[in-house]
């Protein structure tokens, strides 16, 4: 692994469960079946997903908040937050409003994820600043969101994810010239790539373009970034 780029394992909740993410195609996800932990409990997946791949960052999409508005699941994010402590949780409940995120905020869960599909314009981006992650979401090529979010990095904090939703858990790579463009716009900014990383050798080409780090869910629970332990050898540590 590239000294100091950052692994940052993914949780996906619906229905107070983890489910397996394929495609950016939400509606259609099913509850994991995985070699970290005996089910789909979120607490047990987090432990398993740190037991095989050490993190400080932990990143939890709340996909009934996403799809349906639904409030943010903070009892699944509670039980997760209490198994891995130490870990900071980086949580997109499709935050759309100053006042839902500072409702958030208040709950000391986690950091939250300002995805761009959920925002209307840039100024809940541009209000928070860097008390949030920032997501540029695209979905093939279509740019999710205001347009001015994903061309004026002036808004942007100093983390932003490259949320490739198409490339999610097909194994298919990241897409390197979307980051390499984003790369291009703000040199200073802390790019995280999302969709497609693979494992190692993906890692080394997004060191090359200089992102900082990757999510990933689907090649930490298949093996591709360390060993993949059994169920039963899976023990607790922080995420």
């Amino acid at each position: 692994m590239a000294d100091g780029f950052e692994i940052v394992p993914v949780i996906d909740l619906r229905h107070g469960q983890v489910v397996r993410a394929r495609a950016g195609e939400r509606a259609s996800y099913a509850p994991i079946v995985t070699p970290l932990a005996k089910g789909a409990e979120p607490a047990d997946v987090a432990r398993g997903l740190l037991a095989a791949v050490p993190a400080r960052i932990l990143y939890v999409a709340d996909l009934d908040a996403i799809i349906d508005h639904a409030a943010p699941d903070l009892a699944s994010l509670a039980r997760i937050a209490h198994a891995c402590p130490g870990v900071t949780l980086w949580v997109d409940a499709g935050f759309g409003d100053a006042a839902g995120v500072a409702d958030f905020l208040r709950t000391g869960l986690g950091r939250p994820v300002i995805g761009s599909e959920s925002q209307t314009d840039a100024d809940l981006v541009r209000g928070l600043g860097d008390r949030a992650v920032f997501s540029l979401d695209t979905q093939g090529d279509e740019r999710l969101g205001p347009i001015a979010l994903h061309a004026q990095p002036e808004h942007w904090p100093r983390d932003v994810i490259v949320m490739t939703l198409g490339r999610i858990g097909v194994g298919g790579g990241p897409d390197l010239d979307r980051l390499g463009a984003v790369r291009a716009m703000s040199p200073a900014t802390r790019l995280y790539a999302a969709g497609g990383v693979r494992g190692p050798e993906d890692v080394a080409a997004l060191t090359a373009l200089g992102v900082a780090g990757a999510l990933v869910a689907s090649a930490i629970h298949d093996g591709g970034f360390g060993a993949s332990p059994r169920h039963g050898d899976v023990v607790s540590r922080k995420s």
